[in-house]
């Protein structure tokens, strides 16, 4: 690069000036691929930023007790994709064993009741039906923006919680309190409305903000109680105590399951850990398949730097017939294919940040760029310039000065 004089660069970027549309187009595979990346990147930073809002705001000490197994990659990242649709589940005997281990936790079980909803504006399919406990907000740190969470009394009433996006999409109104939806052949009243859950839902399948909490003990009369807990939150007493409830509720578990090791019992640092790594591999999948645009761009480059060559043939002979070297007739062309694709990053990344920007305005992520992103997106750009700016380059500086005067 040090060999690229400043007169190389301006009169690469007359030519590219000079062919604005064929420049541009040259450049759309390196700016598509940038800008890829680098939203991408910024997204699943953003997420995971999001998640770790999330455990400080709820607390360290909160365990999740999950069905399925969890197992570690060679890297030593957890893998929660092992343990999702794995077979094994969690039972009401489960639950009664996790408050006798858990001394003097709190105990509080999820569970998803299905059947249809049916609110003043039609049957409502944005969110699940959450057979839950009184304790939820005080385990989640969570409070209720209208009205008041069920307490224990009301176990065998018909009476629900809204997510604040539930409240709004069924009831087009922010404070629906007292109004009544059909759910399961039964009639359910409006009893509070909870504040947005500002970060990513603690669990992955559901989220908080468009589900409808019933009380559990109404979620199991209204299933003949079949229903089933696909998760259990535990928060200790004392936090210092949260490794001993770990160790106790997995004993008193394991005694339920045979031995069987088919569930799992996390502290928020492995539920972090297990986000954190599903997110990764997302991410790093998504953002290598974006990259291949990159590959894309940089073969357009070299097309199009064969075109110029081509088109210059005649140029270059009268050069090197007045004493041009072959390294000049190189940095020239190189110099233009540099530009090309440094041209096409810096748009690509100020693409990125638009992206992020309107995701900020538009929906709930909250996308980070990264400035190691940037640079690394920018020093690609350089290097794909480089690299398939060289054959057509050392075409044009090998080529006989009088092959080229030649040439039309």
């Amino acid at each position: 690069m040090k060999t690229l004089s400043r007169g190389n660069f301006k009169a690469a970027w007359k030519s590219v000036r000079r062919n604005r549309g064929r420049s541009f187009l040259t450049m759309l595979g390196i700016i598509i691929g940038v800008a890829s990346v680098v939203s991408v990147v910024s997204i699943g930073e953003g997420v995971k930023r999001q998640v770790t809002m999330q455990i400080n705001h709820v607390g360290s000490d909160l365990i999740t007790v999950r069905a399925g197994q969890l197992s570690t990659s060679a890297n030593g990242r957890l893998s929660v994709l092992s343990g999702v649709h794995v077979s094994g589940s969690l039972s009401d005997k489960d639950l009664s064993s996790v408050r006798q281990t858990a001394t003097g936790a709190t105990v509080v079980p999820l569970a998803v009741v299905g059947g249809a909803v049916t609110g003043e504006h039609g049957a409502y399919q944005d969110g699940p039906v959450i057979a839950t406990s009184t304790n939820l907000p005080s385990v989640l740190n969570q409070s209720t923006a209208f009205g008041t969470f069920f307490t224990g009394d009301d176990d065998q009433n018909n009476v629900a919680v809204l997510g604040a996006q539930a409240a709004r999409r069924m009831f087009d109104e922010e404070v629906p309190l007292g109004h009544t939806f059909g759910f399961r052949g039964k009639e359910f009243m409006v009893r509070g409305v909870l504040n947005d859950f500002t970060t990513t839902p603690l669990s992955t399948d559901v989220d908080f903000n468009n589900a409808i909490y019933i009380p559990y003990a109404m979620g199991q009369q209204l299933t003949d109680n079949s229903t089933l807990p696909y998760e259990i939150l535990v928060k200790p007493a004392d936090a210092s105590k949260a490794d001993k409830t770990v160790d106790a509720i997995r004993s008193g578990l394991l005694k339920n399951h045979g031995d069987s090791s088919d569930f799992s019992v996390l502290k928020q640092s492995q539920t972090q850990a297990t986000t954190d790594g599903v997110l990764s591999l997302l991410t790093e999948l998504i953002a290598g398949a974006a990259a291949i645009s990159l590959l894309v761009g940089g073969i357009g480059i070299m097309n199009i730097t064969l075109v110029s060559v081509t088109e210059r043939m005649h140029e270059v002979g009268i050069r090197k017939a007045v004493g041009a070297t072959n390294r000049q007739i190189l940095n020239e062309f190189m110099a233009e294919a540099v530009v090309l694709s440094v041209g096409g990053g810096v748009i690509g990344i100020i693409i990125a940040g638009i992206i992020d920007v309107v995701l900020r305005l538009t929906t709930t992520l909250a996308p980070v760029m990264q400035w190691q992103a940037v640079v690394i997106a920018a020093g690609i750009s350089i290097l794909i310039g480089v690299v398939f700016g060289s054959a057509p380059a050392l075409k044009a500086a090998r080529k006989d000065p009088i092959t080229a005067l030649r040439g039309e």
